[in-house]
């Protein structure tokens, strides 16, 4: 019923930035937390930063003041801005849907950090 597409990973810099998106669709109910979170390689997932449809914001500590997070209920899109890239940003980033105790990924977009 509900699908979430990412785009916008890719291959960048130290110190450069790039924004993801994530574009949701089908039976989306309010109220919801959409979020974005990564995987690096050997680690497990964790949260970078989540916002509710009431635009309330969550963000892991280690990325507070380097990301932020935003979304377009109209359009039901969440962005995350990621500036200021190091290689330990390298990781899937996943995209994430909660609503009514249910949870729903998207198949991740590559992130990849190197000089």
């Amino acid at each position: 019923q509900v699908q979430l597409v990412e785009s916008g990973g890719g291959l960048v810099q130290p110190g450069g930035s790039l924004r993801l998106s994530c574009a949701a669709s089908g039976s989306i109910f309010s109220p919801n937390t959409m979020g974005w979170y990564r995987q690096a390689p050997g680690k497990q997932r964790e949260l970078v930063a989540d916002i509710t449809s009431s635009g309330s914001t969550n963000y892991a500590e280690s990325v507070k003041g380097r990301v932020t997070i935003s979304r377009d209920n109209a359009k039901n899109t969440v962005y995350l801005q990621m500036n200021s890239l190091k290689p330990e940003n390298t990781a899937v980033y996943y995209c994430n849907l909660k609503v009514i105790a249910l949870n729903f990924w998207g198949q991740g977009t590559q992130v990849a950090v190197s000089s």
